[in-house]
């Protein structure tokens, strides 16, 4: 997962100073020099680095964090603080056109960005809130671009406007907007053609588009696994053409978010959404707060609550807590939580956003929640429904039909008969208005989730 290096290292820094009952003035200027090593690690612009390090020691070094009841702890604060200011303070958001006008929203990018399957994503996003959107393919030279965006568009519902790839990305522009004020759609998202580089004819074309239509809002589409370089990319990109913002893909890879916390500070524009997996639905508003929050190992509550909001099907919901004041739970159980969590962006994505990210980060085997699935569709209704109907006769046909050696179906037998022993003990504490984590930490060790 992104910054799961560099949560690692700040948490042992931080570790350190909270063990401390007093602070000196070189135990904060000793960590902050570790820090600073981490930040640069992940590929944050030195001078971002520098700027930041010098706001945190001027604020960290005083006698009211020193003489604190909690030094440590205070430092901490401050390095949220700091790191939030430097991603923005507040979320930066779209601008829209007044009353009944068409909002036109210019994506453009470096190729290998993820800009067409964005703009898919941006437009489910936009469809949430009641938008109806029109998707415009205006990359005429990358071979299936159009195709692309066509097949994103059916992805999240979303209509496509083309007119093939023999006619300027101009005129594609002009009569989408006609198009779009002509068929009652409130939003154009217009899919640009990228480079391997920034050049000045790619500039050009996206300036033409700009001259031609009115664009309010032209959005950067920038890879995070690219880190200082997504800061060139973004001053090139406003320095040619003007951008409004950045939207940065591939936060679910193995990046070092140098760019997350670089784009902001040098260049002033705001980071708009973060996409952070592969399905329409991984796409989050960028919060600085809560990216920090993230960033620092300290969870992001507010994102998790809001992903569930969007993704958990309420009545299913409700019938798992029902069951759970029983201290019942069953196969079916099983599958639709493991349904619901994947929706929500997979085990790893809600237990980060719970604080458990890098080294708190229990081992999550995918083979193991694959192979469970596959034993659990191999069973008949009435297996999943009643556990107790699993004599050995009826584990090794189900072993048969999952294409697994008997003992990983005996194992998942043994993992919920001991998960239903800790339901009883959870559903009685729910009964009375408290459960502990670790009751549920010990549920999701037996389960393998």
């Amino acid at each position: 997962m992104a910054f799961e290096s560099l949560t690692d290292k700040l948490q042992n820094v931080f570790k350190s100073l909270r063990s401390k009952g007093s602070l000196t003035e070189e135990d904060v200027k000793t960590a902050l020099k570790e820090v600073k090593m981490a930040l640069l690690e992940a590929d944050v612009n030195f001078r971002v680095v520098k700027q930041f390090i010098n706001s945190v020691t001027e604020k960290a070094v005083g006698a009211d964090v020193m003489n604190g009841l909690n030094p440590g702890q205070m430092v901490v604060k401050i390095v949220n603080e700091e790191m939030t200011s430097l991603m923005g303070s507040e979320s930066g958001e779209l601008s829209f056109a007044p009353g009944k006008s068409v909002t036109v929203i210019m994506m453009c990018g470096l190729n290998g960005a993820g800009k067409t399957t964005t703009c898919g994503k941006l437009a489910a996003k936009l469809k949430t809130r009641g938008k109806k959107v029109l998707l415009t393919a205006c990359d005429v030279y990358r071979p299936a671009a159009i195709k692309q965006l066509q097949v994103n568009g059916e992805k999240t519902e979303t209509d496509v406007f083309t007119l093939g790839d023999d006619q300027s990305p101009v005129k594609i522009a002009k009569e989408a907007v006609a198009h779009a004020e002509k068929n009652g759609y409130n939003v154009v998202i217009l899919d640009t053609a990228g480079r391997q580089e920034i050049d000045e004819e790619l500039m050009k074309e996206l300036a033409d588009i700009k001259a031609s239509i009115e664009i309010h809002d032209t959005i950067l589409v920038v890879d995070a696994c690219t880190g200082q370089a997504a800061v060139d990319v973004a001053q090139g990109f406003d320095e040619k053409v003007g951008i409004d913002g950045v939207i940065l893909t591939k936060l679910d890879g193995d990046t070092r978010g140098g760019a997350a916390l670089s784009v902001r500070a040098i260049t002033g524009k705001p980071i708009l959404f973060a996409a952070t997996g592969e399905k329409p639905t991984d796409f989050e508003q960028f919060y600085p707060d809560r990216m920090a929050s993230r960033i620092l190992g300290m969870g992001d509550v507010l994102s998790l609550i809001e992903k569930a909001a969007e993704n958990v099907d309420i009545e299913t919901s409700k019938n798992m807590n029902a069951k759970l004041k029983k201290g019942r739970f069953d196969f079916n159980d099983y599958l639709d939580s493991m349904k619901q969590v994947n929706k929500m962006g997979g085990m790893a994505s809600v237990l980060s956003m719970m604080g458990m990210g890098g080294k708190n980060m229990p081992a999550i085997d995918e083979a193991s929640l694959k192979r469970n699935e596959a034993i659990i569709f191999s069973m008949t209704p009435a297996e999943r429904s009643d556990p107790k109907l699993l004599n050995p006769k009826r584990k090794h046909r189900i072993a048969k039909g999952a294409g697994v050696d008997i003992m990983y179906v005996n194992r998942l037998v043994k993992q919920f008969e001991q998960a239903s022993k800790l339901m009883k003990q959870m559903g009685g504490s729910m009964k009375k208005g408290k459960m502990g984590m670790g009751s549920l930490n010990s549920l999701m060790r037996n389960l393998k989730i």
